[in-house]
């Protein structure tokens, strides 16, 4: 179907094709160089949307009119749809539409939303009416109706966009590089450095200018600043297309073959399994190595599922068997290789449940402390902006001097496992934790101190203490997302299928949506729990963040954390890493790769 992968000197790269359809050429499509228009899209869309992730929930009270803790959850519920909307769009991508399609049909929909917020901000008469929560005896009524309407369309239209490119674009960046040749697949490990980089750089953009526009020039501006970021983003993406590296898509349904697997395995589940292995049924390689490049050696783990590729005689004789009644040793593995992520995938939700305290809770502290630096004030959700800057230098440390010392030390091709990186990040999730309970201790004594316990935030002067102290659990868990980003999303990216690669990455945005989802969940537990032995209603209860328990929160969720690394160390500790069969002799090193990590 394609071309050899040599002919004369022109070098193809197999499954990958250009726009009008051609085999992709290595000397004309994909690399480095053209990777780096994907990043400039991620930095551009992080530019868009970073700033609102941890600044709506202001838009949410002070425009609004939500409470604290309504507002908490409506924006982790947001943020939740958005991660869990990644799985659709991946399946959508993997399928059917493409990868560069659904980022296109994504980025231009999130622009539609973003604009659509703007407009709502914008006109008085699209917005509730000038009020505040926080004023004694308020009649302020939440926003409703036709209004209430208008927002969430935009929001959610937002939303789904975000989560379409969160789906899509790192894949589709990853797919510019051949995992057959050494050189590339050291440089797509580079590729997801690059990438935490690039949402750095547009983080940090939005974080301090546009959440200042948000602040001081208004909701309507800070709107329309993240409306042509996106635009800017769409358009750096398109323009790409004619040097774009574009995998090739044949319809069928990679989940379906996954799903086929358990329903031959349970159809098959009175068969006994032959002590020779190499009698379970694969195809001829060499006679569909064009279409199957791939095939995957046989596991002993979840031996149930081998009875999907055991050879019956009404399929023995078949020669194209009912793959719902008999599936190959390779789809087997590939059901294997999902049900082995899981675990993994299950230890990484409770990072997310702490880092949406960052967004929201953090934020009402801010508000309630001092945010100048001599004249100049300082919006409290610029205050995340200290540990982006500090991975914007971390970022290319870690890639240019870190990994190239410790690949040196332990053989691995990229310095330490993804495991061993993401099990950096749990453990540092807890510390941030609990640095977030003592700086709310600090906060408190300071707030009892000066008898303003009782004083409502926006309404009173702030307390005589620095914003800054909370820049130690923002820092904390920077160094976390340092690790744990590009460990899960390049994890999640080399375990899958390849024709997977989409949803792989929505192991972890969809790892995200479960933490955002479980910190709505438990924020309604933790008061409810709590209502009837605290004289505000509960820990996280009401409107004043000075009557609250926030510490005790904080110290809950260090406790979980710490608990979910434990548990996470035990799962890490059994995973086997995934083999491939090589081709030819001239592979073998890279399979000797692959078998390292699994060392």
């Amino acid at each position: 179907m394609y071309p050899k992968t040599m002919q004369g000197k022109t070098k193809f790269v197999e499954g990958k094709v250009d726009w009008k359809g051609n085999t992709a050429r290595k000397d004309k499509h994909g690399g480095m160089g053209v990777s780096s228009l994907v990043l400039g899209t991620f930095a551009f869309e992080h530019m868009a949307t970073f700033g609102l992730a941890v600044n709506l929930v202001t838009y949410y009270t002070g425009v609004m009119h939500f409470s604290i803790a309504d507002a908490a959850t409506q924006l982790t519920n947001l943020l939740g749809t958005s991660y869990i909307i990644t799985i659709g769009v991946a399946f959508l991508a993997d399928t059917y539409i493409g990868r560069f399609k659904a980022v296109l049909v994504a980025a231009s929909v999130e622009f539609l939303g973003l604009g659509l917020l703007a407009l709502q901000a914008h006109y008085p008469k699209l917005k509730p009416p000038l009020c505040s929560i926080y004023e004694k005896n308020s009649h302020c009524v939440q926003v409703g109706g036709t209004k209430a309407a208008l927002l969430f369309v935009g929001l959610y239209s937002a939303a789904v966009g975000f989560g379409g490119i969160k789906a899509a674009l790192p894949s589709h960046g990853a797919d510019q590089f051949d995992d057959k040749d050494p050189k590339e697949e050291g440089q797509r490990s580079s590729f997801f450095n690059w990438l935490l980089l690039a949402r750095c750089l547009g983080g940090a953009i939005s974080l301090t200018v546009f959440v200042w526009i948000q602040d001081n020039k208004g909701w309507d501006w800070g709107f329309f600043a993240s409306t042509m970021a996106m635009f800017c983003g769409l358009v750096i993406f398109a323009t790409g297309l004619p040097w774009y590296r574009i995998h090739v898509i044949n319809g069928s349904s990679a989940l379906s073959a996954i799903v086929q697997v358990y329903v031959a395995a349970t159809r098959n589940r009175n068969l006994i399994l032959p002590d020779d292995f190499s009698d379970l049924y694969e195809i001829n390689k060499d006679m569909e190595a064009v279409n199957q490049p791939e095939v995957l050696p046989h596991t002993n783990a979840f031996r149930f599922l081998d009875k999907a590729a055991i050879l019956t005689p009404s399929t023995q004789n078949s020669e194209r068997p009912n793959p719902w009644k008999l599936c190959r040793v390779t789809q087997v593995e590939n059901a294997k290789i999902i049900l082995n992520i899981v675990p993994i995938f299950c230890c990484t939700t409770i990072m997310t449940l702490c880092l949406a305290q960052l967004q929201t809770f953090s934020i009402q502290q801010g508000i309630t402390m001092d945010t100048r630096i001599k004249k100049f004030d300082i919006p409290p959700a610029s205050i995340s902006v200290l540990p982006v800057l500090f991975l914007i230098i971390g970022v290319p440390l870690y890639d240019r001097i870190f990994v190239p010392f410790a690949r040196k030390l332990t053989g691995i091709p990229t310095g330490i496992t993804y495991l061993q990186r993401v099990g950096v990040g749990l453990i540092l999730s807890s510390l941030s934790m609990a640095a977030a309970a003592i700086m709310e201790v600090k906060r408190k004594r300071v707030a009892r101190d000066y008898n303003m316990l009782d004083s409502i935030p926006l309404l009173q002067p702030p307390l005589p203490i620095s914003v800054f102290w909370l820049s130690f659990q923002y820092f904390i868990f920077g160094v976390a997302d340092m690790f744990t980003y590009v460990g899960l999303l390049e994890f999640f990216y080399s375990q899958a299928p390849k024709d997977l690669k989409s949803l792989s990455s929505c192991f972890f945005w969809s790892s995200m949506a479960l933490g955002y989802f479980l910190s709505t969940i438990t924020v309604k537990i933790v008061n409810g729990v709590t209502k009837n032995i605290t004289s505000s209603g509960g820990w996280l209860a009401g409107n004043n963040i000075n009557r609250g328990h926030l510490n005790l929160f904080y110290w809950l969720l260090s406790f979980l954390s710490l608990i979910n690394f434990c548990i996470y160390l035990w799962v890490s500790s059994r995973y086997k890493y995934r083999k491939v069969i090589p081709e030819s002799a001239n592979e073998s090193s890279r399979v000797h790769e692959l078998q390292i990590v699994q060392e």
